[in-house]
């Protein structure tokens, strides 16, 4: 079983994405390449080495975006607590304007995030099955 992919794996996929500010304010969001699918549940995110989960959600003009990065997949359907988007951003040596890589691990629900030039590595795309997913986002949602 194989524990981590590196971002050059041939199974990974990288299209170019760009860090914009959020409307008028020092916020990030990521615009995100036309044709990447805006799932209904929050996918997996991988920024700095750390996971975090968020939404991938069409703009005014249908253009896909991530505007956080949270702890769980409630907080990324609610938009609440720490947003690890900003702290990126922050600790990053990137501008409003500037491309990242986004690769593209598992369409749908795990992407990562990075610098030109920075190297990454992703958690392994042998998860849970389907129905185990199924069981452990009733218990997250509550149900």
């Amino acid at each position: 079983m194989v524990e981590r992919i590196s971002h050059d794996n041939s199974s990974v996929t990288t299209l170019r994405a760009r860090v914009e500010r959020a409307g008028r304010t020092e916020r990030p969001k990521l615009v995100l390449p036309e044709g990447v699918a805006t799932p209904d549940d929050p996918v997996r995110l991988v920024l700095g080495g750390r996971t975090y989960h968020a939404l991938i959600e069409p703009d005014f003009d249908g253009v896909p975006e991530i505007r956080g990065a949270y702890d769980n997949a409630r907080l990324a359907r609610e938009r609440d607590g720490e947003n690890h988007l900003v702290e990126w951003y922050e600790r990053g040596s990137l501008d409003f304007g500037r491309s990242v890589h986004l690769d593209v691990v598992d369409p749908g629900s795990l992407y990562g995030v990075r610098a030109p030039g920075e190297r990454a590595t992703y958690p392994s795309l042998d998860g849970p099955s389907d129905s185990l997913a199924d069981i452990a986002r009733d218990v997250e949602d509550g149900e």
